[in-house]
């Protein structure tokens, strides 16, 4: 019965694209990506709906070396009809050597209509071609969201402390929290051989909240170099949080040590050791033990310059649906996951966010996931975490390192000169 009702919504929504009339009966559509149990369970049963309505025979594989093994499949000529990819940077480089295919036309029109911050999703899966012409080639499906701050709203209420909407209250608040002889922050970089990460995302995060998007585009490529005035001075606005001993547990000389599993505890202390905690949705994996969210902790979107008038924009991650090997079959499965039932099967288990704007919000699993997907929908621009769309040497390479440096005092023109260096030695 449930399975009959999600393909009737859907045959609405799609058209005669999804009519369940067995239209693709005998096609075999493969699809290969980097989900592994359990995400491949449930991918499994998003796709079972597009076989029920067509007809045709969707098989998934999931590999944890996907980034790898797809590009051996492409060059070798035996690609997926599908590909997952969890960057969009290994998907632009393979639409450069003729190994994707453009996704019908009208997507991307369907994509601005229906996604929040529409254009953002349309500019992330377009790629150029061989020739040079770009073309959208990737739709996005299933979104990590990183813009947000984790505090405790108990602390708050005792302290009569109000959740900022601009960052001028978001520093304001930080100042009141010293006057009042608290720390507002608790911030650590360490991560193993990938200490440093967590300062990338703060960086890229205020140069989205102070800079255009097209400009924070330029900075990925490259286009604007990274010692560039406006790079130097997002680094300076992370530094404002990171480098004022007032502001940081354990002073700003504990930021570099401090492994960023480990950072948001001081949250939790009595007295709390600080306030707020700048993180991405995954953090919670790292709380105490049976610490709710919404009671214990909970979150807010971490705020952008009012004086800057740039929106509301999210810094994130995702994966993206493209098609390496085309057919009609493969074309329809994109088109699919257009369906709001697409979005809300995975809604409803939970370690998915999407900016459909049409789904039903009462899909998901909990009220933390909504509010949560709350955030991504009233974003105005959204834009991929940039470190990892970077080259291998600089975006978890002379970024990382150069995080750590300037979070422990090294001049920021300094560093950006030093990672710009490393950018040019690899061309």
């Amino acid at each position: 019965m449930k399975m009959k009702l999600y393909a009737s919504a859907a045959a609405i929504a799609l058209g005669t694209v999804a009519q369940a009339d067995s239209h693709l009966a005998g096609q075999q559509i493969t699809v290969a990506g980097p989900w592994l149990s359990p995400e491949a369970e449930i991918v499994a049963e998003i796709f079972s709906i597009f076989e029920e309505q067509t007809g045709a025979s969707v098989s998934y594989v999931g590999s944890d070396s996907f980034e790898q093994q797809i590009m051996i499949d492409a060059e070798s000529g035996s690609a997926p009809n599908v590909a997952v990819f969890p960057q969009p940077g290994l998907a632009a480089d393979m639409a450069r050597r003729g190994f994707l295919t453009p996704l019908a036309d009208g997507t991307a029109d369907w994509i601005r209509e229906n996604y929040a911050a529409g254009q953002s999703w349309v500019d992330l899966g377009t790629y150029a071609d061989q020739n040079g012409d770009d073309q959208l080639y990737g739709m996005f499906f299933r979104v990590d969201l990183k813009s947000l701050v984790w505090f405790s709203p108990e602390n708050f209420e005792d302290a009569g402390y109000e959740i900022p909407e601009t960052m001028e209250e978001l520093i304001a608040l930080s100042d009141q929290i010293v006057e009042d002889g608290g720390t507002p922050w608790c911030i650590g970089l360490g991560s193993g051989a990938a200490t440093g990460w967590p300062a990338t995302d703060w960086v890229e995060d205020m140069m989205l909240r102070t800079q255009p998007p097209e400009v924070y585009d330029a900075w990925v490529s490259n286009e604007l170099p990274f010692d560039s005035p406006e790079v130097i001075n997002a680094i300076e606005q992370f530094g404002i949080f990171a480098r004022n001993d007032d502001y940081v547990a354990g002073g700003s000389g504990a930021v570099a040590t401090t492994d960023f599993r480990d950072s948001p505890r001081g949250l939790f202390d009595s007295p709390p050791q600080c306030y707020m905690h700048r993180q991405a949705s995954f953090i919670p994996a790292f709380f105490p033990d049976g610490t709710e969210i919404g009671a214990d902790v909970d979150f807010f979107y971490f705020p952008a310059y009012e004086a800057e008038d740039l929106g509301a924009p999210v810094l994130g991650a995702g994966t993206l649906f493209a098609i390496t090997n085309p057919t009609d079959g493969a074309q329809e499965l994109i088109e699919f996951l257009r369906s709001p039932e697409a979005h809300e099967v995975w809604m409803s288990k939970g370690g998915f966010l999407t900016p459909h704007t049409g789904v039903n919000p009462d899909a998901f699993i909990d009220d933390t996931s909504r509010r949560l997907n709350d955030v991504l929908l009233n974003a105005t621009t959204f834009r991929f975490d940039a470190s990892d769309l970077m080259p291998g040497a600089v975006g978890a390479g002379s970024f990382w390192t150069g995080m750590v440096d300037y979070a422990g005092g090294a001049d920021a023109a300094a560093v950006a000169a030093q990672i710009q260096s490393s950018w040019d030695a690899i061309r």
